[in-house]
């Protein structure tokens, strides 16, 4: 399928999980998307959930007043290239079109952020995690 990203040799090496705690007709709980289907898969409720992001993201409470947070885990095998800039402009492209904002965080607790969203800190781990809402 087409993505909206750029990525080296096409491989795209990034895993895109939503922390979803204030969308209207989505359950609260931790996502995965899935780009060939276009569609959401629902991994997980989480207990606290507002909190364990918060803490997750070194306590940078705005994570937790998000309506989603954006978590990006990469596959290493299959990177060519860093390609998480090119996952990050485009969100924050989507949210200007649509008036919502966004703030990329570069500050977490890597092992935290990967138990949360379930992959193992080897095959796969968190880069990359942006909150979306109002402004």
């Amino acid at each position: 399928g087409v993505r909206p990203v750029a990525s080296a040799g096409g491989r795209h090496p990034y895993e895109t999980y939503l922390v979803v705690l204030n969308v209207i007709g989505l359950k609260k709980g931790i996502y995965r998307y899935l780009p060939l289907e276009h569609k959401l898969l629902f991994v997980k409720e989480e207990e606290n959930l507002n909190g364990k992001i918060v803490e997750g993201v070194n306590n940078q409470k705005f994570a937790g007043t998000s309506a989603v947070t954006f978590i990006w885990a990469c596959i290493p095998y299959r990177t060519a290239l860093l390609d998480a800039g090119h996952i990050g402009q485009a969100l924050y492209i989507a949210c200007e079109t649509i008036g919502l904002g966004t703030c990329a965080i570069a500050s977490y607790d890597q092992k935290f952020i990967d138990e949360l969203i379930d992959v193992d800190g080897q095959d796969e781990f968190a880069v990359y995690i942006c909150p979306v809402g109002k402004v």
